[in-house]
């Protein structure tokens, strides 16, 4: 099918991705991105933050103000509400995200589960907020979900551990279906990713019978995600329950090979990125092919996928605020995509991390290493907010 509607998005226009930052927060945000595009910079911040914290120097002030303030909305929900308004504004949703991780006791996990529950209520007394979300390994231990995967046998005790996890996850979702608000559960690595995808199908078999309030993340740079995506779409459509889902990319490939070469099994993740683009480009065909039964989110900060699904939504006839269908993008990051996208009447959400200081350092070395680490990400936003800044100057 054809559309005659302009689908061409000039994801190069800066006065609409900066519309809402002032020059100083512009500059300040370049100066920033100038750091991590510097692996050298960031790799020695990363050391010297992570000794600060230890000494107990206190840097929260200065973290806060300056790369907390550019990728998290804030230390709680109450503290992101300015954000979210303002992303609202602008035709963007938000979806909030306690991003606490790397805990060991029940307690934490416990507290966790609450955190998580709030944002669902918050997302149910807020239209603009259209989603929550949560990682397993925010509320159950990673070695535990690791043994779980690999079919190993439990001792009792961790039995009613893992048990306490399922009671926690069973929690999140059936709150999230009596108050109608989907939840996106984030992909995890590949050695605790069987457990998590047996559980979430039997979540979606459970509480999907009208709506996709369950919904998994699929990484792209896994070789097999493409035929994983499929069967359990299948496995949706036999059992008569709806499918919902995230695609990414991916966030832990280094880590994957590394562990792969160690151990001696084939690597899951992709020869290299043209691999990755060519499956995650394949597959965006197929949701929107079966978005009459798939309900999907594009998560990306690539102009070429994102230029693909907004095309393809045109060609296909369908509304550009088809509820189906969302893009996504992280707060902080690729402006120029959400924006843009928002302005033209597709559905777009922001990730909003929020948390404490020191909770949220390991998300911030994240951001640092991605924006280092993927190829031009840095250099992709430098040059829009120096276009921006020789434009102001200009008008």
């Amino acid at each position: 099918m054809q559309s005659n509607k302009n689908s061409i998005i000039d994801f190069s226009n800066s006065e609409i991705a900066f519309k809402d930052k002032s020059d100083k927060d512009l500059k300040q945000t370049y100066l920033w991105f100038k750091v991590m595009n510097n692996s050298s910079l960031v790799k020695l911040g990363k050391r010297l933050l992570n000794f600060a914290f230890t000494i107990y120097l206190p840097v929260k002030g200065f973290i806060k103000r300056t790369i907390y303030k550019i990728f998290v909305g804030g230390t709680s929900i109450e503290d992101c509400a300015n954000t979210l308004h303002k992303l609202s504004e602008r035709n963007v949703g938000s979806i909030l995200d306690y991003a606490l991780e790397g805990e060991e006791v029940d307690d934490i996990f416990d507290a966790t589960c609450l955190e998580i529950q709030r944002t669902i209520r918050f997302a149910h007394s807020h239209d603009h907020v259209p989603f929550s979300a949560f990682k397993i390994t925010g509320i159950g231990r990673f070695d535990l979900l690791v043994k779980v995967s690999a079919d190993e046998v439990l001792t009792e005790e961790e039995a009613c551990e893992y048990q306490r996890v399922l009671d926690r996850v069973d929690s999140i979702f059936k709150l999230g279906y009596e108050l109608d608000v989907p939840i996106l559960i984030d992909a995890e690595e590949t050695w605790i990713q069987p457990m998590l995808d047996d559980l979430v199908m039997e979540m979606m078999a459970k509480y999907n019978t009208k709506k996709a309030i369950v919904q998994n993340t699929y990484q792209m740079y896994r070789h097999d995600s493409i035929d994983r995506l499929i069967k359990h779409h299948q496995m949706a459509l036999d059992g008569g329950f709806k499918f919902g889902l995230k695609i990414v990319r991916g966030a832990y490939m280094e880590k994957e090979r590394e562990r792969a070469a160690a151990m001696n099994y084939p690597s899951p993740i992709q020869p290299d990125k043209a691999a990755t683009d060519r499956d995650f480009d394949a597959i965006i065909n197929y949701l929107v092919d079966n978005a009459d039964t798939i309900d999907f989110m594009v998560a990306t900060h690539n102009e070429e996928s994102s230029q693909l699904l907004a095309t393809l939504i045109d060609q296909h006839d369908l509304p550009r605020n088809c509820p189906q269908i969302y893009f996504a993008q992280l707060y902080g990051m690729s402006d120029n995509l959400t924006f843009n996208l928002a302005e033209k009447g597709y559905n777009v959400v922001k990730y909003v991390p929020y948390g404490e200081v020191k909770t949220m350092m390991p998300y911030l070395f994240r951001r640092a290493e991605e924006n280092t680490s993927v190829k031009g990400q840095s250099s992709r936003e430098l040059l829009l907010i120096k276009k921006e800044l020789e434009r102001r100057k200009l008008a």
